[in-house]
């Protein structure tokens, strides 16, 4: 009933969404997955027209795109390295009938971010550097990989269009290009909407 309910725009508590997951992973919710009331509202900022292109960056076990989905008529990607989690991922989009989600296993680096509308960041790459709180040991984990990642995405959404859409959550303003502005801001200033709204020329 869970994906039901946000269709339905009814609430879904973090602990019933979560109960979606096996028991290791839904241990890992509280730190590393975005919850269901953030995902729903970064989700209806992103999708501003029915079949947005939404890429979430460094999409976990896939619950802001699964949310998002359901709670909106956008289509959502998610990249991520553990293939595991991928797999899990697509296998309850699968399951849940979710069809506007899929999953790439892959490395940021190798997306163009052209290919999409908008955007949703949740600090992705700073496991990288507190790796005390590691998800687990698939993936190499690496002080310059933070550095090399973010330069990547700053220098992506620098080339996006204007007009192109950006939800961040408990991130750092560095990986937001000055041709960005921020539009709003909630739970606490945590969550922030963006948009680009000054043409790349401007910083030639």
């Amino acid at each position: 009933m869970v994906f039901e309910f946000l269709k339905l725009n009814i609430d879904v508590t973090d602990d019933y969404f979560n109960s979606i997951y096996p028991e290791a992973i839904s241990l890992l919710a509280r730190k590393h997955w975005t919850s269901v009331s953030v995902a729903k509202s970064a989700s209806e900022y992103l999708v501003e027209r029915p079949g947005a292109r939404v890429l979430d960056i460094g999409s976990g076990a896939g619950k802001f795109c699964l949310v998002g989905a359901s709670h909106t008529k956008g289509h959502f990607t998610g990249v991520e390295q553990r293939f595991k989690l991928v797999e899990l991922s697509r296998k309850l989009a699968e399951s849940y009938s979710v069809r506007n989600a899929k999953f790439i296993n892959g490395n940021i680096n190798a997306i163009d971010f052209k290919s999409f509308d908008s955007f949703y960041f949740f600090n992705s790459f700073y496991e990288n550097i507190d790796t005390i709180n590691r998800i687990d040991d698939e993936v190499c984990l690496d002080t310059k990989l933070y550095h090399q990642y973010s330069t990547y995405i700053v220098g992506q959404f620098t080339a996006l269009p204007l007009g192109a859409r950006l939800a961040t959550y408990c991130s750092p303003f560095t990986i937001i290009p000055s041709c960005f502005k921020l539009q709003d801001s909630l739970s606490g200033g945590t969550l922030r909407f963006w948009e680009k709204i000054e043409d790349n020329k401007a910083f030639a």
